[in-house]
Formats: C-alpha cells, sequence, structure tokens
C-alpha cells in the first residue's frame, strides 16, 4: 500500500464562516469524525476542529480556514489519510490499493494478469483484471469467482466463469 491514501474530495464551500463540504470517497465516511486534522493533496495539513454529516457530505472546520473565499481556492482538493491510520478490516475484506499490481493466476497456477481495479456496484465489488495484449477481464468479486487473496505470498487465485473470453 502506499503511504497516503485519498478518502475525499472537498466539493465546495459551506457557509460563509470557512467550512468545507467534503464528498467522502471511501466505505467508512465515519472516520472523518475521528480525524483531527486534513491531509490534501497539495501536502497541506489542516486542523480540524469539527465534522458532521449532511445528507452524503461531510462539513468540516478547519482551524486555517476563516471565510467563504479562502474555502472556495480548496474546491476539487483531494483529502488524504494516512495508510497506517486506516481502520483495521475485518478478516477477508482488503483495501484495493492493497491488491492493486497483484498477479492474478487461475487455479492450475498460470497468470491471467494482474488486478487494476475494483468496481463498486449495487450487489458485489467487480475486480478489474488487466491482462497483457487483450481487454480487461471484469470479475465479480464473489467467493465462487475470487478463491484466495493472498497478500503475504502477492498473489490472487481466481477461476474464470465460462462467459469469459480469455483471447
Amino acid at each position: 500500500m502506499n503511504n497516503q491514501i485519498v478518502i475525499g474530495k472537498i466539493v465546495a464551500p459551506h457557509g460563509v464562516r470557512g467550512d468545507i463540504r467534503i464528498l467522502p470517497l471511501t466505505e467508512k465516511p465515519e472516520q472523518f469524525l475521528e480525524l483531527d486534522y486534513l491531509l490534501l493533496a497539495d501536502g497541506r495539513r489542516l486542523t480540524l476542529k469539527h465534522a458532521r454529516f449532511h445528507k452524503r457530505m461531510v462539513l468540516a472546520t478547519v482551524a486555517e480556514i476563516n471565510s467563504m473565499n479562502e474555502a472556495e481556492l480548496l474546491r476539487g482538493q483531494e483529502v488524504l489519510i494516512n495508510a497506517g491510520d486506516l481502520p483495521e478490516l475485518e478478516e477477508g475484506q482488503f483495501y484495493v490499493a492493497d491488491l492493486i499490481g497483484l498477479p492474478v493466476y487461475d487455479e492450475q497456477g498460470a497468470q491471467i494478469g494482474t488486478f487494476k481495479d475494483a468496481l463498486t456496484t449495487g450487489s458485489n465489488d467487480v475486480y478489474v483484471i488487466a491482462v497483457p495484449g487483450a481487454k480487461d477481464i471484469l470479475l465479480p468479486a464473489l467467493k465462487i469467482y475470487v478463491k484466495e487473496i493472498n497478500l503475504a505470498e502477492k498473489r490472487i487465485v481466481v477461476t474464470l466463469p465460462e462467459w469469459v473470453d480469455e483471447a
């Protein structure tokens, strides 16, 4: 995993006092309520005074921003978290950042490609497997297809559905 992970994006100011509206880009948006500071992609560290939810957004008050104009300058900034500060996951759960770049093998041990990304859908995630010289394979992240994810050995073992064209 890289040292920092994107967990949100500042989308707009909120009010005239410099509060900011953050779109959470994490499955655990409640972690914003526990942060002491916000790390921005441009390297700044803002002291978080208060955070709360409003609809699907996080409304944050930071010590360094005191006006709507100052908050406007933050629009579009990504909010990061140090990888070591990420919440612990339950057994069998993984951060996508840990999986990116891992080789993906079939059950016979032949490498199919490398893990590229995970897409969030309504029912289950879909893993994107990059195949050299071919189209990416979209694989439902279900136990019937994903047989093993082994971070220690840096490998993923899958069974491809019959409808996947490996050519």
